[in-house]
Order: structure tokens, then sequence, then C-alpha cells
């Protein structure tokens, strides 16, 4: 069996493994065994699964004393913290923790004993739950088989001795699932004092680590954070279609109570935070209860970019399963019934799946007159008739609705200055009817997809007239639950949301892949090159379901008859790569335009590569390991690895020359699980036994042909 690595694996250089001293497997090729466990001893508990582990004293409070990365034995803790901050009323709080380290740039266990209490919210017991699902999601469409996560939840219990906090109660959750070192961190607060409480902020993580670098001089702003933790929280958005750009959570700070640090001016980011960049600003009202945002902490074992997206991606399979859907669907840009009909015929006839009702169709789903309801009513019962899945498009932002429904600037009092521009408040009642109305177009038409242009991207209002909040304050919280609220209704109904900004966590299931619009009004050939690009750099923390391409099919963006594939029957050859290369990687393009197909032949074609795509779809579906990147000069390619399935790799190699090419190519199998030897064939061909190196590569001779491609499969 495979051993776990101590720094990773170098898979782009292909250097060697570095054995870890344990005998335990890697993870991310079998994680069974790795179970998780809450072990009390006195007043020490420990959650762990083998992989991670969290330790706590509860006396003279709860004192997180240990935190771990087992893989590889890294010690996360310097120094003890509070475990949450709460600000009440004005007021910072904190939750758990002790004073009394004098020493922060390490622990010793001897010094927990002489530490004291913080008083603000005390310890008063604890409990063990299953896990429970973060969404009671439903599939509709194609996923590969998945498990919900197994694990369990160690929750804390505070209340406190400050007469203004009587009838607080503060819960903490630490969530460790099962094969997987990762941890979700969350709270919960109920206000059991009879009177409102203003509930300003929630730090629900204070985590004091060790620093990543020692720099004499220098900012908390350009010195490295710690790379061996990963932080992503279910509160994100901004339209950057980047996790870490996304992000509105993390926040690494100096630690001045650190004296004994390198840096004169102690400013090293060693400390960090988790909470809302725009604070919480809610008013908790008696009797009311308050869920968190929801922290997850992957521990990273390695400097290497593919083990590390590796490990993120498989974050997203345990976290949110459902965005392992991966409908193969096209783009319609007509609403017309007969042309939609046709198409939903199309769809049939060559393997497609779905159908979307484009940006320009003429879709209105904020129309709930019986006639526009009847009309797409049918039109989805025509559709299910035919084992196809119908949606449409939706744009909330990005538009003008009135003076008295937009965003309104907290720095002019007037509307303007949002996101993008002029946009609506989500908490107006437009913004609550909007809401409605897509609920009720749902229900009524049984559309099975919505793709969601424009979500909620952050805006604050500073309206006080607006229903769905009370003013600034509390304007960006209660606007991002407003669009929870949708996004978690619709899954849980299993409808399947396209949404251009990094709601995942939260119920959507894809989001663009990451291109330039503009792009695509650029000649077919370049196109070719430009997607390939795209595919390699945003499949390095996403999975192939979780993000989408873009094929023009008919003009977009201009760029006229050298930019779009339109009519098909003449650009067969553009059409087949640019199918191949997509479903290749396992992503879903939106193919845009009236039509899949415009002679027998066309259809032949698209028929050949969705069953081509259907018969490997999943390893199609597995991860990517990155091999090299397209630059118009020489080969470029992809590889998918899975130690689970019948096919252990399957690898996509293009030549963008005019000349056929023949390359030594290394392909790493570390991740298929093989350990000697693995067999490789090329399209139908016979297999081939190749022996694996002691950096388990694969030494392969292959021809490309002239601007063309192929594909091997290893078994």
């Amino acid at each position: 069996m495979k051993i776990s690595i101590l720094t990773g694996i170098l898979t782009a250089c292909y250097c060697c493994l570095q054995a870890q001293t344990t005998t335990s497997a890697d993870w991310l090729i079998s994680n069974k065994g790795y179970n998780t466990t809450i072990n009390e001893n006195n007043k020490e508990i420990t959650i762990s699964n083998g992989l991670i582990s969290r330790s706590f004293r509860t006396s003279p409070n709860v004192i997180c004393t240990d935190y771990r990365n087992l893989s590889n034995g890294d010690q996360l803790l310097r120094a003890v913290k509070p475990e949450a901050r709460l600000v009440i009323d004005g007021q910072a709080y904190q939750v758990g923790g002790a004073v009394g380290q004098r020493q922060q740039a390490y622990l010793l266990p001897a010094w927990l004993d002489n530490l004291s209490a913080n008083t603000d919210f005390q310890f008063v017991k604890y409990e063990v739950q299953p896990l429970k699902p973060a969404l009671q999601w439903k599939s509709r469409s194609w996923m590969p088989p998945v498990k919900s996560p197994a694990g369990k939840d160690l929750v804390f219990h505070y209340r406190s001795p400050v007469p203004s906090l009587k009838g607080i109660l503060v819960k903490v959750h630490y969530e460790v699932m099962d094969g997987i070192p990762l941890l979700c961190k969350w709270l919960e607060v109920e206000n059991n004092s009879g009177q409102p409480k203003q509930l300003d902020q929630v730090v629900n993580e204070i985590l004091a680590t060790p620093e990543e670098e020692s720099a004499v001089v220098g900012s908390v702003q350009k010195m490295q954070v710690p790379h061996n933790i990963y932080i992503e929280s279910n509160y994100a958005f901004n339209n950057a279609m980047k996790a870490n750009l996304s992000d509105q959570t993390t926040h690494w700070k100096a630690d001045s109570a650190y004296t004994s640090q390198v840096n004169y001016d102690l400013q090293t980011p060693c400390l960090l935070e988790v909470y809302p960049e725009v604070p919480v600003g809610i008013n908790l009202a008696a009797g009311e209860h308050f869920t968190s945002i929801r922290t997850y902490e992957l521990l990273l074992d390695s400097y290497d970019r593919e083990r590390n997206g590796l490990a993120k991606r498989r974050m997203y399979r345990t976290i949110a399963p459902w965005t392992l859907q991966n409908p193969a669907f096209m783009h319609l840009v007509s609403s017309d019934p007969q042309k939609v009909r046709d198409i939903i015929d199309q769809c049939a006839a060559t393997g497609y799946e779905g159908v979307i009702l484009s940006f320009g169709s003429g879709l209105n789903m904020e129309d709930t007159s019986a006639a526009n309801i009847e009309k797409f009513k049918a039109l989805a019962d025509y559709a299910h008739s035919k084992k196809i899945l119908l949606g449409g498009y939706s744009l909330f932002s990005s538009r003008k609705i009135s003076d008295e429904d937009d965003v309104i600037s907290p720095l002019t009092g007037k509307p303007g200055g949002a996101f993008f521009g002029n946009a609506p408040c989500l908490g107006s009642k437009w913004g609550l009817s909007y809401l409605a109305k897509l609920r009720y177009f749902f229900d009524a038409t049984g559309f099975d997809i919505f793709e969601n242009d424009g979500p909620y991207p952050g805006d604050v209002c500073a309206s006080t007239t607006h229903p769905g909040h009370t003013g600034l304050k509390d304007s960006q919280w209660k606007q991002m639950q407003l669009q929870k609220g949708l996004y978690h209704w619709l899954n849980e109904r299993g409808v399947y949301i396209n949404a251009p900004d990094w709601y995942f966590l939260d119920g959507t299931n894809k989001i663009a892949l990451g291109y330039r619009e503009v792009n695509f009004s650029l000649p077919r050939e370049e196109q070719l090159i430009l997607n390939r690009q795209n595919i390699f750099d945003g499949t390095w923390e996403k999975t192939p379901a979780m993000g989408w391409g873009f094929v023009p099919l008919s003009e977009y963006h201009g760029g006229g008859a050298a930019a779009t594939i339109e009519p098909l029957k003449d650009h067969l050859d553009v059409y087949r790569q640019l199918m191949m290369q997509y479903y290749g990687a396992g992503i879903q393009a939106c193919y845009r335009g009236p039509r899949l197909y415009d002679t027998d032949s066309t259809k032949a074609m698209v028929k050949q590569v969705l069953n081509w795509y259907k018969q490997y779809r999943e390893i199609l579906n597995a991860d990517i390991i990155h091999l090299r990147r397209p630059d118009g000069r020489d080969w470029d390619g992809i590889m998918h690895v899975s130690a689970t399935l019948p096919q252990k790799a399957f690898v996509l190699l293009y030549n963008p020359t005019t000349q056929a090419i023949t390359r030594n190519i290394d392909l790493p199998m570390y991740y298929t699980g093989a350990e000697k030897e693995i067999k490789i064939r090329e399209k139908d061909g016979p297999l081939k036994k190749y022996q694996l190196d002691r950096q388990y590569t694969a030494h392969i001779k292959i021809t490309i042909p002239a601007a063309g491609y192929t594909w091997l499969v290893a078994e």
C-alpha cells in the first residue's frame, strides 16, 4: 500500500516523493479507515479522524491546546486564544479561552494549569452529535455515486456570569468528517434574556498559528501567511469566480501579544480571525436564534499546487456533493414554443440532457401571469416527456429598478455606487417580490434549471424603508440570507443552479470556468487554444463539474463569420474539437445558438461525441492533473485520475501546430493508485504495459496529429 507523504508530490516537476514516518495510506488515494472519534480523558477532549486532531481542556474554561495535521505532524497552534468572540450592544465578549500564557511563540502542556479563564462566556457542558447535512439537497441530473459525509460534531455550550448577558446561550460546533483533514467550525447564539440584543459582530474562529516566515521588517500585508491551512466559509461573493478572491471572512492579523516574534514591529501575520468583513449588525429579538457562517478549515501537507488543489477539490466533493451534478446542456437563444420543442427534440436525438433558455431568449420568470406560466409549463412538460431538463436565465443585479427599490449609497444617501453601479436591493419591496415570483415560477412550471446572473454581489444599502432590512448595519447580512434562502429552496427541490458567484456552499452547482467574454468574438482557431488555457487554469481548485465554458454557435460579442460555428455543417472540425476538449475535460460548455445540428452529418458528429463522453463519463468527471499548459508552440494536455474507477487515468493531448509531432511524455500516475506498472491504450487500440519509475511516472512516446488531438486510457 502506498504511504502518505510528508511534503507533497511535486507532480508538475515529477519530483521524488518523500514518505511520511507513519505507514498510513495517502488519504487522496484511499481514505478508508480514517473515521472520526471523540475521546475524553479527565478534563481533556480530543476530536480526531487520524488525519486531523484538535484537543481541548474544559478547565478552567474551554481551551484549545493542540491542533495538528496528523499526516505530517504539523502543529497549527502556538498560543491559547478565545474560541470565539461576540460583539453585543457595542461591547466585545470572549467565548472560552484563558489568559496567562506569557510566551506566545509556543505552548507547553505544563503551562496549562497556571492559566486563568476568560470570564465573559464560560463552559457549561459539551455534547456529541452525528453530522447533519448542511442542505437536504436533491438531484434530477447525472452525477457520480456519492455518499453523505460521515463524522462527528463536538458542541461546547457556554453561558456568561455578566449580568447584561444573562440568558444568552452560545454553542460552538466543531465538525470533523471521516476521511479528510477537514474541520468545520460554526456557532449558535440563543437570546433567552427576555430583551432584544444588538448582535454587532460574530468572530467564529480565533487561532494563533506559527508564522510562515520570519521577517525582521515588513508588514502584515506583504508577508506570507501559513500555507498549511486553507480557510473557506459560506460567505463569499463579488463576481471574481474564484474562492480566494470571493472570500469575505478570512483575516490574517498581527498578534501584538506575541512579543518574541522576529518582526520588530510585531506585524507577522500569524493570528487568524474569521468573521464577515461587513459586520453582522442585526437586532436579535428576545427568543430569537442566530446561526453563524460555517468555516471550513482544510489542513494541507504540501507546498505542491497540484496536491493542494486535489485536496480542495476533495473538500468540495465531500461538503458540497451537489456540485458533482453535471448534466449536458445547451443554451437556446429563443423562447418561441416551436423552437423550444425543436431543440428539445434535438437534445433527445443526440444525447444532450438539458436546455437553458438563454439571456436574450425572451424568457421572463418575473412574469407570473397565467398565460406565461401556462406557456412554460407546457414546454417543461414536453421536455420531461423526452427526459430533458428545461431551465432558464434571470438577471438580478446589474439593472436599475427604481429610486425606491435600488441600493442606497451610504456616502450619498441616493441610488448608485453599488458593485454594478445601479442595482436593486434584495431587501426592497421589489427584491422580496422578485424572490417570491421566482419561487412561484419554479413551483408552477416544473422548471429544472436556474441560471441566475448577477446574484447578490455584497452591496450594502443605507435605506431605512426597505422591509427586508432595518438599515445600513444589517443590510449585507440580511440580503445575503435572502439570496442563500432562494438557493437553499431551489437546491432542496432538485433545481440545478448556475450562478457566476461563489455560492457553492449554499447550494449552487456551477460557476463560470473563468473566461473573457469578448474573446468569443475572436477567430475560431484562436478560441480553441484560449478555451484550453481556460480549462487548464480553471481546474486547479474546481472539479470539472463545478465550471462551465462557452461555445458561441451563433455570433456573440461580434466577430462575424470568422468567430462563429454557424453554419455548423461548414465548421465540423472546429465544432468537434471544441466539444472534445470541453467534454474531454469533463466540463459542460454553454453551446449558445438556435440549434445543435443543421444536417445529418452534423447530427451524427454531435451524437458521436456525446456517446464518447458518456462512455467515459465517470473518469472524465474525475479530478484533473495538469500536464502542460497550452502555449500554441508545442503539445498541451491534461489527465483525469482515479484510484477507484476501472479506468485509472484518461489523458487528453493536443497539438496546436500545423505538423504532426512525436513526443516523449511523462504521465504522473501516483494518484491512480498504481505502484509498479500500468496498462495504457491509445483511443480504442490495444493495451500496452508500462513500468512506473520510482516517482510513479509512466514514460510514453506518442504522435499527435497536426492541429489535432489524441486520447489515452490507463487501466
